[in-house]
C-alpha cells in the first residue's frame, strides 16, 4: 500500500457539500495533487465522474496511479486549471461541481525538490510547471529592490519585507543566490533577533511569497473563479473551494459575494437595470473550519476554509 505524502483537508465536509445530486454527474477536481479528495469522492459515489486536473505532472502521476481502480470513471488532464475552463472540451457535459483545494500539498515540500521549504538545501524553483515560467531564484536575483520587498509584502504580509529585501540585494552584488538554504540564512540576518525564534520561522512568509508570486497563486485566482462559475451547470452546479490563508480567502470571499448580490447598479442610480443579476446562492456564508480532532490529527488543516457555492444562472462572472 503506498503511503501518501499528502493527507486531505476537510474531506467529510466537503463530501457532504458537494456530494452528487443526481445520478451520472460529472466533478472537476482543479488541484488533484496525490488524488486524495477524488479518491474519497469516487469511493463513496459510484455513479460520480471525475476530470482531476493539475499542473505538475508528478504529482499527477501519483494520482493516476492511485485512482487507477476508477479509470472508466476519472479523466486526467496536465494543465492549469484556468487554461482548461478557457477551452472547455467539447466532448464533456457542462461539470455540476467544481472543486479547488488551493493548498500546496506536502509532496512539493518533502518530495518534489523544487525548492518550497527552507528545512532542505535545493535550487530555488518552486514551480508547480517547470516547463515555463520564472522561477524564484530569477525573481530574487533580478527584481529591483522595491518591487522584491513589495511582493514579499503583498503576497504574504511579512513586515519585515524592506530589510529582507534590501539585504538580498546587497548580498546578490556578491554572488548569485541560488539555494533555499542560502535564502532561509538572509532572511534570519536581516530580521530582528526576537523575530528569529517566533512560532513559525523568519522565512516562512518570504518562501510563502515567492511561491505565490512563481505560480500566480493569487493574481490568476479572481478570473480563475470566474472562468470555472462560466463553465458551471447553470441551474445547481456547485463549487467549492478550500483555502489555507487569509489573502487567498478574502479574494473568494469576495468574489463570491460580488456574485450573489441582486443588484450593483450605482448607489445613485434612478431605476435597477440589472434584474437578475445575481448568479449564485451562498451555501455557507461564513466558510467552514476543520473540526478540533481533525486539527489535532492533521494541523496543517488549522488554517483552512471552506466556502461553496450553487449557481443558479448563468451570467458575467468577472465579479
Amino acid at each position: 500500500m503506498t503511503n501518501y505524502t499528502h493527507t486531505s483537508v476537510m474531506l467529510e465536509q466537503s463530501m457532504n457539500l458537494l456530494c452528487p445530486r443526481t445520478d451520472n454527474e460529472l466533478m472537476i477536481d482543479a488541484n488533484t495533487g496525490e488524488g486524495g479528495h477524488s479518491e474519497a469522492f469516487l469511493s463513496k459515489f459510484s455513479n460520480l465522474k471525475i476530470i482531476a486536473l493539475d499542473a505538475d505532472n508528478d504529482i499527477l502521476d501519483i494520482a493516476r496511479e492511485r485512482l487507477k481502480q476508477f479509470e472508466d470513471r476519472v479523466y486526467f488532464y496536465n494543465c492549469w486549471s484556468h487554461d482548461f475552463f478557457a477551452d472547455y472540451p467539447s466532448e464533456f457535459k457542462r461539470p455540476d461541481t467544481i472543486f479547488f483545494d488551493l493548498g500546496i500539498s506536502s509532496y512539493h515540500y518533502k518530495v518534489s525538490g523544487k525548492g518550497f521549504t527552507f528545512e532542505k538545501d535545493e535550487y530555488l524553483d518552486m514551480r508547480l510547471d517547470t516547463s515555463s515560467g520564472v522561477t524564484a531564484a530569477d525573481l530574487i536575483n533580478r527584481l529591483p529592490e522595491r518591487e522584491l520587498a513589495d511582493l514579499i509584502y503583498n503576497n504574504a504580509e511579512e513586515k519585515y519585507s524592506r530589510r529582507i529585501a534590501s539585504l538580498i540585494v546587497n548580498e546578490r552584488q556578491k554572488s548569485t543566490i541560488t539555494t533555499t538554504s542560502a535564502l532561509a540564512e538572509l532572511v534570519k540576518k536581516a530580521v530582528p533577533a526576537s523575530y528569529r525564534h517566533g512560532a513559525i520561522h523568519p522565512a516562512t512568509r518570504t518562501f510563502q511569497a515567492l511561491r505565490i508570486a512563481v505560480n500566480g497563486e493569487l493574481s490568476k485566482l479572481p478570473s480563475l473563479l470566474g472562468a470555472a462559475l462560466r463553465v458551471l451547470e447553470p441551474t445547481g452546479g456547485r463549487l467549492g473551494v478550500i483555502s489555507f490563508h487569509s489573502l487567498e480567502d478574502r479574494i473568494v470571499k469576495n468574489f463570491f459575494k460580488s456574485m450573489n448580490k441582486d443588484c450593483i447598479c450605482p448607489e445613485n442610480a434612478p431605476i435597477c437595470k440589472c434584474v437578475g443579476h445575481r448568479s449564485i446562492n451562498l451555501l455557507t456564508k461564513k466558510g467552514i473550519t476543520p473540526s478540533n480532532e481533525e486539527i489535532e490529527r492533521n494541523p496543517p488543516s488549522r488554517s483552512a476554509r471552506l466556502r461553496v457555492i450553487e449557481k443558479v444562472l448563468d451570467g458575467d462572472t468577472d465579479g
